[in-house]
Formats: C-alpha cells, sequence, structure tokens
C-alpha cells in the first residue's frame, strides 16, 4: 500500500508538471511508417532519459521492465499509470521471467523500452539484453535521447536522472530504425554493443543541440 501511495503521488507531480512543458518530439520517418502499420520495433534510451521519456508511454504503448525491488513497485505504478505496461524483473532479479514477460507484451502489439545501460550501470555502457530481443523478436531498434533547457539533476543517483523543471523546453529524438535480421548475431558482440552506444550518443548530442539553438 505504501508503494502505491508514494507512486500516485509522484503520478500528480509529474502529471502537473508535464503540463507546463513545451515539448519537442522529433521521430524519424520510418519510426512513424513502422507507428502507422502498428509494426512493433524496440525504443533504446540511457537511464537518466528515463523521466523525460515516460510523458510518451500512452503515446507508443510503451511495455518496460521494472526491479523487484520497493523503489521498482513505486515505478511500476507510477508507470502504469501513465498507461504503460509493466513487467517486473531485471538483469540481477527475475532476468529469465522479466524478458520472458517483455517479450509476450511485444508480441501481443506493445513497443519496448530499454534502458540499455541498466539496471546498475556503468553508465553508458550497453548491456546485450536489448539485442537478445531484438533477435528472438526480429524487430528493428531505435535509439532515442532526450535533453531540457532547465531541470533538476539526481547527483546522487548513479544514472544521474534528470527531470525537467516547471515550464521547460523539453527535446526529444528518435533515429533511424535498424534491424540485426541475422539469427546468428551474438548479442554480445562487442561491435553490435558500440553501434547502439553511438546511435544513442547521436540522439543525446542532437538533443542537445536544438535544445542549445532554442536558448540563443
Amino acid at each position: 500500500m505504501r508503494e502505491k501511495i508514494l507512486g500516485f503521488l509522484v503520478w500528480v507531480l509529474y502529471t502537473c508538471l508535464l503540463k507546463t512543458w513545451k515539448v519537442e518530439l522529433i521521430e524519424h520517418p520510418e519510426m512513424q511508417e513502422l507507428m502507422k502499420n502498428n509494426k512493433p520495433f524496440i525504443m533504446a534510451h540511457w537511464h537518466g532519459d528515463e523521466l523525460a521519456l515516460v510523458q510518451l508511454a500512452s503515446r507508443y504503448k510503451m511495455a518496460t521492465l521494472s526491479s523487484k525491488s520497493k523503489d521498482g513497485a513505486i515505478m511500476t505504478y507510477f508507470l502504469e499509470k501513465l498507461g504503460a505496461q509493466v513487467v517486473r524483473g531485471s538483469s540481477s532479479r527475475g532476468a529469465v521471467s522479466g524478458l520472458l514477460g517483455l517479450i509476450k507484451l511485444i508480441r501481443k502489439g506493445h513497443v519496448s523500452s530499454f534502458a540499455v545501460d541498466g539496471p546498475k550501470g556503468p553508465r553508458f555502457k550497453a548491456k546485450p539484453g536489448i539485442l537478445e530481443t531484438s533477435k528472438n523478436l526480429k524487430v528493428p531498434i531505435i535509439c532515442g535521447g532526450a535533453a531540457a533547457d532547465r531541470a533538476w539533476v539526481f547527483d546522487k543517483a548513479w544514472n544521474k536522472a534528470f527531470l525537467p523543471k516547471p515550464f521547460a523546453r523539453v527535446c526529444i529524438v528518435w533515429t533511424k530504425p535498424w534491424n540485426l535480421l541475422s539469427i546468428d548475431i551474438d548479442p554480445n558482440n562487442p561491435e553490435l554493443l558500440e553501434k547502439v552506444e553511438s546511435s544513442l550518443h547521436a540522439a543525446k548530442q542532437q538533443a542537445l543541440e536544438i535544445i542549445a539553438g532554442s536558448i540563443r
């Protein structure tokens, strides 16, 4: 009950802030085509961007993983209030059941959201889970990044998450989808993981540049 109450309070605070934000959403045309045709895909992002991205949970019919911790319970309630489908599990606890649950939701038409450097870092180092899921389901990966012109940064958290302040301008960028295609690919392949990281850095940099241009 405590987690639900806290989750509800977080949702109320977040939705109040969201109503004040000016959000610029940039989706690659091929991503929009996938959405138009109800084709599944996987959205990849860095830990730290999630508080700017979760506003899109309903738009993308988002499905994601949340840890089995007490904090994960709060986040689960919060995400579900925003319209997301949540599977409890992580790479350290409930990994197999969590991933299987996520795969089931994707097969039902949900879009998966992966914080690829989780659950505990290191920051900006992609883990193989997203490649494994893309390989098994044969669905493309779309990398995204978010930035805001003013935000609170949670410096004590390992992921340095940020929450846009009231009346912030927020930019979210999704890059061109890319496919793995071959069933023979190794999700632990360093070159493929580096490709994920490079795409994520590019999306983040584009979002930052757009925000910087709006400030000038």
